[in-house]
């Protein structure tokens, strides 16, 4: 029999090191964290702040973020559920939506800084390329790092809207063009390259959204009543461009965050039923102590016990 090396012995398990939870997780690219969290030692613990986008099935979330030693702490946050209130009745996870959604973002961000009234960025959407800080502002522009997490950044992706909302919001976020939709590479070394910005606006306002619904409104009536319900409820079947257009307009009048108001509800317990004000009951289980949960495993023993018993004596009585 060959020779075969022991390739993890005892002095491997010795030293091996369990990686974070979140990187065991798969959550976190702490390669990529600590290039944007890390900051140099002169800058005497000033903040260093990351536009964090995520994306989910149902919605946008955009946040604003920085590191500290007891955990990472959030400036202020949008999410693209929030368009409702500017008039958008549906699709919060689209381009456009994304674009407004970083609009909200970069608009809140500056009135919470206060630079709302000193950079503007652009007034109207063009897609044209727009850098805040060749500008000449009275104040310093408010910088982020853009973090995108475990995201592929693949050119054209719903990311690079919510970018762009940001930057034309007025935030300074390092980047460039070549992620956009409309960019094209220069075809030899050394030439420029083309970037044709009214491919990104019809990105921008849901241009790709009403062909998309004119084509199912002519091929299949039956799942465009069902696709584009809240549409046609609003009564924005034919001007999404428009309905794009005012979101920006009302987002820009105002795009502070409004909490909800709870709901005045209140719960009377009998045991572990809850009745509500409103009328409606659920159960809820009480939590226990050590004690009560001994005590109803016993009661269960006995009962169990009990019933055995009385099935012996009942077959004992048949024989």
């Amino acid at each position: 029999m060959p020779f075969v090396k022991v390739q993890k012995n005892k002095a491997y398990y010795k030293r091996i090191q369990t990686k974070f939870r979140r990187r065991r997780e798969g959550k976190t690219d702490y390669f990529a964290r600590r290039k944007m969290v890390s900051q140099e030692k002169n800058k005497y613990n000033s903040p260093k702040y990351r536009m964090v986008v995520r994306l989910t099935n149902q919605k946008v979330i955009v946040q604003i973020m920085y590191a500290t030693i007891q955990g990472d702490k959030c400036l202020c946050q949008a999410t693209s559920s929030e368009l409702e209130k500017y008039g958008v009745p549906a699709g919060y996870t689209n381009y456009a939506a994304c674009y407004a959604t970083g609009l909200l973002m970069g608009r809140r961000a500056l009135e919470i800084v206060g630079q709302a009234d000193a950079i503007t960025g652009v007034v109207e959407a063009t897609a044209e390329e727009f850098h805040v800080e060749d500008e000449d502002n009275e104040k310093k522009p408010f910088k982020v790092i853009l973090d995108v997490g475990l995201q592929r950044t693949i050119p054209g992706h719903r990311i690079f809207g919510v970018l762009k909302g940001a930057v034309d919001a007025g935030l300074h976020i390092p980047h460039s063009v070549s992620k956009f939709p409309g960019y094209t590479e220069a075809e030899e070394k050394g030439m420029d390259y083309e970037y044709d910005a009214s491919a990104h606006m019809e990105r921008i306002i849901g241009t790709h959204v009403q062909e998309y619904m004119d084509m199912l409104k002519e091929e299949d009536p039956e799942r465009y009543q069902v696709v584009f319900k809240k549409y046609i409820e609003a009564d924005h079947e034919e001007d999404i461009e428009d309905m794009y257009k005012e979101c920006h307009e009302k987002i820009r009048e105002d795009p502070k965050f409004e909490k909800k108001e709870k709901a005045a509800i209140t719960n009377k317990r009998e045991g572990n039923k809850i009745t509500t004000s409103n009328g409606t009951e659920y159960v809820r289980l009480q939590k226990q102590n050590y004690k009560m949960r001994k005590a109803r495993v016993a009661q269960k023993l006995k009962t169990a016990a009990a019933r055995l018993m009385a099935e012996a004596g009942d077959e004992g009585e048949e024989e």
